[in-house]
């Protein structure tokens, strides 16, 4: 007498749902790599050790070696600059933002920009590049 099982046990594998997982893991790290915001302006920053990278401020006044002023990669000139952040950082409950200036930029530049945040109680971040010696 043959027995025959009657349910039989597939050995396939489907590859569908592995599939939409590797696309579901490619759109969420095509989503998460263009939230973080490079400046396109070409600054070379002075160097600090950093033990922890702190999180960027989304206003950011840049300083190019010509002492010329961007605001989020808008050039503004020197005279109104103040008056741009005020109303730039007027709706935030924590007014901050990151000054990003070249590393041969005349220092009377950075200390303006430093008086606009000591003046109107702004929080205040200066950017550097991480250094490579120990």
């Amino acid at each position: 007498m043959e027995l025959k099982r009657r349910n039989r046990v597939n050995a396939e594998f489907s590859m569908a749902s592995m599939t939409d997982i590797i696309f579901l893991l490619l759109i969420f790290f095509m989503i998460t790599s263009s939230a973080i915001s490079q400046s396109a302006i070409d600054v070379k920053l002075p160097t600090a050790d950093a033990t922890n990278a702190s999180v960027q401020d989304p206003t950011t006044v840049t300083i190019n070696e010509a002492g010329k002023y961007f605001v989020n990669d808008k050039e503004i000139t020197k005279e109104a600059l103040e008056n741009y952040m005020v109303n730039e950082l007027k709706d935030e409950a924590n007014p901050s933002f990151t000054i990003r200036a070249d590393e041969n930029t005349k220092h009377k530049d950075v200390v303006f920009v430093m008086g606009i945040a000591e003046t109107h109680k702004y929080n205040l971040a200066i950017a550097t590049t991480e250094s490579d010696t120990p």
